[in-house]
Parts: structure tokens; sequence; C-alpha cells
């Protein structure tokens, strides 16, 4: 027995010695082998002083690339985007929920709203300007123009005369029509018109929920129930309100019809 057990445990021992062989010789092989490896090279080089061409074309890939790095901020605050995530804030905040819908539900929904509701000035955008600009009709300078066009359009007609006037009197602006208005002018009182608007939306939405936990507190008052939280009796009632009044259908319809 003692003999077999000896014998066994040299094979075991030769084998793993066969293995650690054979995984060393494979290492030196592969260490040995050439593998191709891509090479990956950037060069930038400066413009030759008369290329003029070259140096605008640097200078315009330099601008576009501003512009995409910039792209959000001209999104939300040239758009209706403010004014709609504002409100449904407030709607979480009113009905008693502030993580329901959460904060990913809401900016998408509003991203899309946005979309909705630009849409016509954006279909101008690419009739007026981008198509011209794609099939060599006009210039980049004469594109930039045209498209300012529908945005400006849009933000006038949301923007109150009273913030649009704040501003153009603190630069000392003075504009015979609607294109005369500077773009930086115009851009921070729409925002403010929104922030105002999208407050006074707020308002009325906030008045129906607080009406409701005003008679939750004096029902759980008048009964005698002091330890028992208002807020969570009144956040069924709230939702169930909510739901009954469509709320969101109603809500969605009455920032759509605020626009048109």
């Amino acid at each position: 027995m003692k003999f077999l057990t000896q014998g066994r445990n040299l094979r075991v021992i030769l084998i793993l010695a066969l293995c650690l062989f054979g995984v060393a010789a494979f290492a030196q092989q592969a260490g040995n082998a050439t593998l191709p490896i891509p090479n990956i090279s950037v060069n930038m080089g400066g413009a030759a002083p008369k290329k003029g061409e070259e140096v605008s074309t640097s200078l315009q890939i330099l601008a576009l690339l501003t512009i995409l790095s910039l792209a959000p901020a001209i999104m939300i605050l040239t758009t209706a985007f403010t004014r709609i995530v504002i409100i449904f804030s407030f709607v979480r905040q009113a009905i008693g929920t502030p993580t329901i819908p959460p904060n990913q539900v809401v900016v998408g929904l509003s991203l899309f709203l946005t979309f909705f509701i630009m849409g016509p000035t954006y279909q101008k955008i690419n009739d007026r300007a981008l198509q011209p600009l794609l099939t060599h009709q006009i210039d980049q300078k004469q594109a930039i123009e045209l498209a300012q066009e529908p945005i400006r359009e849009f933000m006038l007609k949301n923007t109150y005369e009273k913030d649009l006037t704040l501003f153009m009197n603190m630069r000392h602006e003075t504009a015979k029509s609607a294109k005369d208005v500077n773009l930086t002018t115009l851009i921070p009182a729409f925002i403010i018109s929104e922030l105002k608007t999208a407050f006074i939306i707020g308002f009325y939405i906030f008045i129906p929920f607080l009406i409701i936990d005003l008679i939750v507190a004096s029902a759980l008052m008048s009964m005698g129930m002091m330890m028992m939280p208002p807020t969570v009796v009144a956040l069924p009632a709230k939702l169930l309100v909510f739901v009954l009044a469509d709320g969101w259908g109603t809500l969605v319809t009455a920032i759509i019809q605020g626009y048109r």
C-alpha cells in the first residue's frame, strides 16, 4: 500500500512539473513574439501665413467646438425648458412628494415637451437656414442671421415688455423693431420672464393642495388626534384629487396653450 501511495504521489508531482514547464515555455514564446499594435498619432501644425482659408477654417472649427460646449446652456435658456421644469418641480412640492417623480423623469418629460413646443420654431430654422446652407445657396454668416430670426420671434412672444425694457435701459439701447433687439439683451429678459411666469403658475398650483392641507389639519384637530401628522393623512387625499382631476394632462395642456 505504501508503494502504491508513493507511486501516485510521484505521478502527481510529474504531471504538475510538466504543466509548469509548459506554461513557462508558452509565456517565453509569447514574449518573444511581436504583436501588431495599432499606432494612432494626432498632428497639430500651424497654418501657413499665406493660406487665409486654412486659418479661417481653423477658427471656424474652434468656434464650433465652443458652441457645442455651450449647447446645453443655450438649449435651456432659449427654449421653454426652464418654465416647464420649474412647474413640474412645484407640482412635486405641492403634492408633498419631492422625490416622486424622480428627477430623471421630470427632466426627460420637460425635454420632450420642449421639443414638442419648439418644433415649429426649429422647422423654420431648418427651412430658412439649415437646408439652404447644406445646398450651398447661402454662406455660414447668412445662415446664422436667418437662424436667429425664428428664435428671436419665439423669445419676443414670451418676454414681458417690462423685462425687455429693463435690460435695454441698462445698456442704453434703442430698437425700432424686433430685429434690432440684441440677442445678448433679449436672452436675459426672456429668462427673467420665464421664471416669473413659472412662479405665477406655481402659486396657482399650490392653492388647491394648501386648501386640502388646511381641511385635513382642521379635521385632525377637531378629533383630538394631535399626534397624527397632517401630511400623512393629506397625501392620499391630494393624490386622489390630482388623479381624478387628470392633473398631468391638464397641466401639460395649460403649458402648451401658454406658448401658443
